[in-house]
């Protein structure tokens, strides 16, 4: 096999991939539902704010961090909670959010710079030696 392929190797998921699988379960109760609905939140504000340079956008990537990144199970709604109540490994889900953020706050992007161009001149059928207009444009 000229492939290099590792069996331990996590397989990226999209979050619409990820979520869609609770989905339509109405075995899921109300608690459950809004559980899954706190995590989606959670971490598509974290995705959707990672390289956000407004006010608002930091604390919303912030709190989002804060929270995945906590280990904290004394609230209902922490995220080790509920990972535990939907079924979900904590440690390799906030891994996996995690490294994205890295990834994505390790790209710098910069203002595109503005360049000013030189004027360009005119030239009329009527200016003689087109040769010589060019030597003096340039």
């Amino acid at each position: 096999m000229s492939e290099s392929v590792s069996l331990f190797e996590p397989d990226y998921v999209l979050p619409e991939q990820f979520f869609a699988a609770f989905a339509g379960q109405e075995r899921l109760g109300s608690e459950r539902r809004l559980m899954l609905a706190v995590l989606q939140d959670a971490v598509e504000c974290y995705q959707k704010y990672a390289l956000s340079r407004t006010p608002t956008g930091r604390v919303e990537f912030d709190d989002a961090r804060q929270w995945i990144e906590s280990t904290d199970r004394d609230w209902s709604f922490s995220f080790e909670n509920i990972c535990d109540t939907l079924g979900l490994n904590a440690v390799y889900l906030r891994r996996g959010i995690l490294k994205f953020g890295s990834g994505r706050r390790a790209v710098k992007r910069r203002a595109p710079r503005i360049v000013a161009l030189a004027p360009t001149p005119v030239f009329s059928p009527d200016a003689g030696d087109l040769g010589e207009a060019f030597k003096q444009a340039s």
